[in-house]
């Protein structure tokens, strides 16, 4: 009776308790690339237009002239500044304007910059492998925007320093700087994500009241007292 029975339930397809039991697979689900008209990309114009809105402060981003090379002046920005070749055909330090600049780690002290994976100064400052950042100060537009031209002798009329550690352009008279090594780069899209490690880094005490000079919807601005 039990072996008629067995032979019943193997027929139906039913568990038998001898081994598991058929299972039918799921059908493969369809895979396809996501067509551009279900994706459209960003528009240009109306993501800077929209990344706008965020106030950020102002840097310039100074690296060392090549051994051998005259040490000539540094950087501005509102944006953070790094510098291009001089005029001479020698290659002086080199700066340019970037914004796009944040802390980034306390221990260890790691800080970033932004730069175009286009920058003709970007080589530069990967050949130094080390950078200053100096934060500009409320009263210093002008010197941000003479960084911020291309083609021009940007450290005509600059002063500066070196930075303690690298020997990168301190500017004069900027509230703080922050003296770094080039720790890692990274690929961001169209830009590269620069990663210094902190050597040294300091305020100056001349510049604490002016306050810090910030950039918003393509203009500088300074901080003011809150009504109320």
């Amino acid at each position: 009776m039990a072996a008629t029975a067995l032979r019943y339930l193997r027929s139906v397809g039913a568990a038998t308790g001898t081994g598991p039991a058929s299972v039918d697979p799921l059908p493969r689900p369809e895979l396809r690339a996501v067509a551009d008209d279900e994706h459209p990309p960003v528009d240009p114009a109306e993501f800077r237009r929209v990344l706008g809105h965020f106030a950020s402060g102002v840097t310039v981003v100074t690296a060392p002239a090549p051994d051998g090379e005259e040490d000539l002046t540094g950087f501005a920005s509102g944006v953070t500044v790094v510098t291009a070749p001089a005029p001479d055909g020698g290659e002086g330090p080199a700066g340019f304007a970037c914004q796009s600049f944040a802390s980034l780690s306390l221990d260890p002290p790691l800080v970033a910059f932004m730069v175009a994976r286009t920058s003709t100064t970007w080589p530069r400052i990967a050949r130094a492998g080390v950078f200053c950042v100096n934060v500009l100060g409320a009263d210093q537009g002008e010197l941000c925007r003479g960084f911020a031209v291309s083609g021009a002798d940007k450290f005509a009329g600059v002063a500066y320093g070196a930075a303690p550690v690298t020997g990168s352009p301190l500017l004069e008279s900027v509230p703080a700087w922050i003296d770094c090594r080039i720790h890692a780069v990274h690929t961001g899209g169209d830009h590269l994500i620069v990663v210094g490690r902190v050597e040294a880094l300091g305020t100056a005490g001349t510049a604490d009241g002016a306050g810090p000079l910030l950039f918003h919807r393509g203009m500088f601005g300074r901080f003011g007292p809150l009504d109320g």
